[in-house]
């Protein structure tokens, strides 16, 4: 059985609450809605024996009936789990694709989130792990054949982390209308004794060379907290060696951590170019042909000044620290506050500002507004005066150890977590 381990945590995706009482991801996720612009919608796909389990598939669509190139997404691993992780979606790489025609599926594979049956793995055997993992990916290719907005015969198959070493054991078999495979900071990290999990994954992509069937394009970042510049480049000359066509990408450092950069909204300024030149050489589309709006933000108002903490309504002493510690948080993010001294920060990753009100809210007593949202002030409210505050009770729950443990191989890693959340509720 996979162990978790305290030397990795999940980084940025959908959300890492940091709080005295940790909110499950699932309820954020029940808040947000489904993105109507690029027809979001979430489908069941049968996989397992005898189709008795269900993936639960976020898929993404242009207008019109089709049919569509595809684009499949594998997602990592988080902390604690699997079936307490969110519903991924990898809204920014899909919105790239949706706008050049395509369709996108996130099928979560089984155990995770709210899909059926068990999750799978064989420890320290990271070949097996990937293709047990792959498995999945290919009942989620089964399924996309049946429909009739899918072109079957133009199809490339992406991975994150796990997701991405899931995608390279999937190449190894020749399947139908796969083109091309995309190998985000793919691997999985296993810290239990005895594990040998860097060696482990030379030798499973060693194995995934020499029975390479599609060829893949591979992206690992400098600072990348789970898979740096040295095993990549160990994973991919024994991949290359035994067989594999593959062009490995080694960017820059990326923020707090690189393994996070394909869930970033910034991501796609490292991603786009290289994608889209391996896209040519396959023969996919890469010209935009849709428009697909930027999702709606709320207005700047003239309330206050980004950085006067003073100025923040119902914040106790702790909160007005949260709220200076808030303004060193990278951007995307949002601030949410409440009459009943709840306050909220969220953090990188998707929707940040539904993530904090969402949890806000599950905390509070009364209903919570958004202050700041990236760098400016949306708070559209009445000043609170410094009478009202001083007869304001409110619980005082600094955010959490960010380098407290989680589990590795994620859609997004390791120490200082970066789409978090801290709360405080109301007492």
């Amino acid at each position: 059985m996979f162990q978790v381990r305290p030397a990795a945590v999940r980084r940025i995706a959908t959300a890492l609450l940091a709080s005295l009482a940790m909110l499950p991801g699932l309820a954020i996720e029940q808040e947000l809605q489904l993105d109507y612009r690029m027809n979001e919608r979430v489908v069941q796909v049968p996989a397992g024996r005898d189709g008795r389990a269900m993936l639960e598939t976020t898929v993404f669509r242009p207008n019109g009936p089709g049919p569509f190139p595809l684009l499949v997404i594998n997602h990592g691993k988080d902390p604690g789990s699997p079936s307490a992780q969110p519903r991924d979606r990898f809204y920014y790489m899909a919105a790239a694709f949706v706008k050049r025609g395509y369709a996108v599926m996130v099928p979560m594979r089984q155990g995770f989130a709210n899909s059926t049956g068990h999750y799978r793995d064989r420890g320290c055997d990271m070949t097996a792990n990937g293709y047990l993992q792959a498995e999945d990916i290919r009942s989620a290719l089964a399924y996309a054949r049946t429909q009739s907005w899918v072109d079957a015969d133009h199809v490339i198959v992406a991975g994150q982390s796990y997701g991405g070493l899931a995608t390279m054991a999937l190449g190894t078999e020749q399947l139908r209308g796969v083109r091309g495979l995309i190998n985000f900071a793919g691997g999985l990290r296993d810290d239990s004794a005895g594990c040998g999990w860097r060696s482990a994954l030379v030798s499973a992509f060693a194995e995934y060379g020499a029975n390479n069937k599609i060829p893949s394009l591979w992206m690992y970042g400098e600072n990348d907290s789970l898979f740096g510049p040295d095993l990549a480049n160990r994973m991919h000359e024994a991949f290359q060696q035994a067989g594999g066509k593959a062009r490995l990408v080694e960017f820059p450092s990326f923020k707090r951590d690189a393994h996070g950069m394909l869930a970033s909204r910034d991501g796609e300024k490292i991603w786009l170019a290289d994608t889209m030149r391996f896209l040519q050489q396959i023969g996919m589309p890469t010209e935009v042909v849709y428009n697909v709006p930027p999702p709606p933000t709320p207005a700047r108002t003239n309330y206050a000044q980004l950085d006067d903490v003073e100025a923040v309504p119902f914040l106790s002493e702790n909160g007005r620290r949260a709220y200076a510690d808030y303004l060193t948080k990278m951007t995307p993010r949002a601030f949410a506050v409440s009459p009943s001294g709840a306050w909220t920060w969220a953090e990188e990753g998707e929707a940040p500002e539904a993530r904090a009100l969402a949890t806000c809210s599950a905390k509070s007593s009364e209903p919570c507004k958004l202050y700041s949202v990236d760098d400016y002030v949306v708070w559209n409210g009445e000043r609170v005066d410094a009478a009202e505050k001083a007869t304001m009770t409110a619980s005082i729950a600094a955010p959490a150890d960010p380098n407290a443990p989680g589990a590795v191989g994620s859609t997004v890693p390791a120490a200082q977590p970066a789409a978090q959340a801290a709360v405080a509720p109301a007492e």
